[in-house]
């Protein structure tokens, strides 16, 4: 087993073989940025482009000390005189430049799959169209508090990362082949691990690092497949393929975790080929943990065991004791005992941007759900709550049906405060409703909105900032998103 971390860098970078080779990186975000560096200090020749300008790209300064050629505010077909083109998770795959890219045969990856096939311990993957972050968040808590009652000799490093915000490449050298990787895909990082069949022009690159054939994580989970960004997937079957390929190349040996209530995910059964678990809110599953009563159980063909109570659950909302099963069964797989479990459960109180209290002010408790980027993750915000709701909805619609939402908005909202792009879609939505539709105000901004909710909201009511759309119409993502409206919330007087 190796041990010297320099050692375990530089066979990783002798099989990936870049040295000299001319790569682009289109789109420069979180994971363009960490790839760009990595490749640099691979020894390519790296190209990277984003349409954005320098002035809207904070993670530049990152790179500023790197010989990399930019090509800014646009993508100049220059940029495709290269051997890989690594497309972020922010492109789409019918952006002119991809297309052209394919037409050329170029050869395509990512940050994603390049990670995966370099990485030297074994990773659990997690995607879904809701739940993500909170259940890799839970599944590397559970780990670390099992391995940590290990001899240090026998312990080993859990890494968290991907779609949650941390690009793992630049984490590689830390990376041991004992360590475990807890890594959130995303549909977009997904669309990658499926064959790459532009490879073959490019056969001296072709290698178990940038196979022909695709690949998935030995460990796989699929919460949920419900409706989401349809404004990137063309049809929502298309969305579903992207989805099944953390499953389908996966092993006779490997491991399986479905949304038992999702019936979109409990059908890739039929797509494994290695041992399946299922979670459950609803009913009893053959294997894996479901809720019974108030109690969280873990079965293993035919023996149970409690993990905890649903009172111990700190996290608001059914979705979240969703999320807190599935973890628990990801981690039974990975033989964490179920008291290691219930000890993170009964800590755990959420992460940002997450049905996260910011404030009381004149007896009103205020929200951020920034997160909730589709009226599905509204409707499970929504649901959450006991209260009469001031809600804050609106951003940049995603091509997803509000209907649902529309009609839990008339049940449990006193007030609607609209804002963004999709105000005026949102607001018919509503108005279709008739007399059942609660008060509608417009609002030109996020800070406007936030005026508008305290002046509305009465002492024992939660102001909820739930949006139900994308940040992108003003703002970078969620999160620079749910640090403005936090910021706007704490400045109230």
């Amino acid at each position: 087993m190796v041990s010297d971390p320099g050692v375990v860098a530089k066979q990783q970078s002798d099989k990936l073989n870049l040295r000299g080779k001319r790569v682009t990186v289109l789109g420069l975000g979180r994971e363009g940025t960490a790839l760009t560096r990595f490749l640099v200090q691979q020894g390519a020749r790296v190209t990277a482009t984003d349409l954005k300008s320098a002035e809207a790209l904070p993670g530049l300064t990152e790179l500023a000390d790197l010989p990399v050629h930019y090509c800014l505010g646009g993508h100049p077909l220059e940029v495709l005189d290269c051997d890989v083109l690594f497309i972020s998770p922010g492109v789409p795959l019918d952006a002119p430049m991809v297309v052209e890219a394919r037409r050329r045969g170029l050869l395509l990856s990512s940050e994603s799959r390049l990670f995966c096939r370099l990485c030297p311990a074994d990773i659990v993957g997690i995607t879904g169209s809701s739940g993500k972050t909170t259940t890799a968040t839970l599944v590397a808590r559970m780990l670390e508090a099992a391995l940590s009652k290990l001899e240090e000799t026998r312990r080993k490093r859990v890494h968290l990362g991907g779609n949650i915000g941390q690009p793992l490449i630049g984490k590689l050298p830390q990376m041991q082949p004992h360590d475990l990787v807890v890594m959130e895909l995303s549909s977009f990082q997904l669309d990658f691990f499926g064959p790459l069949l532009d490879a073959e022009p490019h056969r001296d690159l072709v290698s178990p690092l940038f196979p022909a054939g695709g690949w998935s994580p030995p460990v796989a989970a699929v919460l949920n497949v419900t409706p989401n960004h349809l404004d990137r997937h063309p049809t929502m079957q298309a969305y579903i393929a992207a989805k099944l390929k953390i499953l389908s190349h996966q092993r006779s040996q490997d491991h399986a975790l479905l949304g038992w209530d999702d019936p979109i995910a409990r059908s890739f059964e039929h797509h494994c080929l290695g041992q399946v678990a299922f979670f459950s809110v609803r009913e009893r599953v053959p294997r894996g943990a479901y809720l019974k009563g108030d109690s969280l159980l873990l079965r293993d063909d035919e023996r149970e065991a409690v993990i905890c109570t649903i009172n111990e659950v700190c996290l608001r909302g059914l979705h979240n004791v969703a999320n807190v099963l599935a973890a628990c069964a990801i981690a039974s797989q990975l033989g964490v005992p179920a008291q290691d479990m219930a000890q993170v459960i009964r800590s755990f109180t959420g992460l940002e941007h997450r049905l996260e209290p910011v404030r009381r002010w004149r007896g009103v408790w205020y929200y951020n759900d920034s997160i909730a980027t589709s009226p599905e993750r509204a409707v499970a915000a929504l649901n959450s709550f006991a209260e009469p709701i001031v809600l804050l909805a609106g951003g940049r619609d995603k091509h997803l049906p509000w209907d649902d939402w529309a009609n839990l908005v008339s049940r449990k909202v006193v007030h609607v405060i609209l804002f963004g792009e999709a105000a005026a879609l949102i607001e018919r939505a509503l108005n279709q409703l008739g007399r059942q539709a609660p008060p509608i105000h417009r609002a030109e901004s996020l800070a406007e909105a936030v005026e508008v909710a305290q002046a509305v909201a009465e002492p024992g009511q939660v102001v909820l900032f739930s949006p139900g759309g994308t940040s992108f119409d003003a703002f970078r993502d969620y999160v620079e998103r749910g640090e403005a409206f936090k910021h706007l919330v704490q400045a109230l007087n």
